[in-house]
């Protein structure tokens, strides 16, 4: 799962089943993030210890971590289920996306050598192939690979921070704007201005161009809501 799960947090020391955890993460969390684990679908500790075939331990440790991450709603005395999402929560976590990576965009200007913004060109080249193809994953992926490109490029580790500690409920977020109507060809092309802007060294210009990609997708979201299967489903 390229550039949405840190699993250096869930392996190693203390662990009993040291990969267990991360795989179940992972698995979990890329359910969310692509839509095929919607909102109040149970996770069940004892189906996820039987697909994954290891002890409730591990799964336990996995839930955990899920729900500190905001994709599971795990509340006392009640199973563990996908969390739903409020749009307050969408607009105040894309509000301070928009002004940081505003932010990035102006530290890849200033410190960005050729090598790092033909890394970034590079990255948007397979952008544009998964839009070509209309393949909506591939093209999700491959943003997430060029924002990850992107914060390394800045050389801002508290950005990189900020941003890694919302990275999988922001990437639920981005995978449903992603997958809205017209938004792969609209985003590629925002991408490619912003490309042009940072080959150009114009860092007014890149920060502009970042926060409006940003700000843009919030947009999409909005239109989309009444119909986006981020809130809780009836049952």
């Amino acid at each position: 799962m390229s550039g949405s799960v840190d699993r250096s947090k869930f392996e190693g020391e203390g662990h009993g089943e040291p990969s267990a955890v991360g795989d179940i993460v992972e698995w979990v969390a890329r359910g969310i993030i692509e839509g095929r684990l919607l909102p109040g679908d149970d996770l069940t500790s004892v189906d996820l210890a039987k697909r994954f075939n290891v002890s409730r331990t591990p799964v336990r440790e996995a839930l955990f971590v899920l729900s500190r991450e905001g994709l599971v709603d795990w509340s006392p005395r009640r199973r563990p289920r996908v969390s739903a999402v409020r749009l307050q929560d969408v607009r105040e976590i894309y509000q301070l996306r928009a002004i940081l990576y505003a932010e990035v965009s102006a530290a890849i200007v200033e410190h960005a050598s050729d090598a790092d913004l033909a890394s970034l060109s590079d990255a948007h080249r397979r952008l544009a192939q998964a839009a070509e193809q209309g393949d909506v994953d591939g093209y999700f992926w491959g943003n997430v690979a060029f924002r990850d490109e992107e914060l390394r490029v800045c050389g801002n580790g508290i950005f990189k921070e900020v941003l890694d500690s919302m990275r999988m409920r922001t990437n639920r977020l981005r995978r449903l704007s992603t997958s809205l109507p017209g938004r792969l060809q609209r985003s590629c092309a925002d991408h490619q201005r912003l490309c042009e802007a940072y080959a150009e060294r114009d860092g007014v210009l890149a920060a502009a161009l970042n926060r409006s990609i940003v700000l843009g997708a919030l947009q999409a979201i909005e239109q989309a809501w009444d119909h986006a299967p981020l809130t809780t489903r009836r049952r």
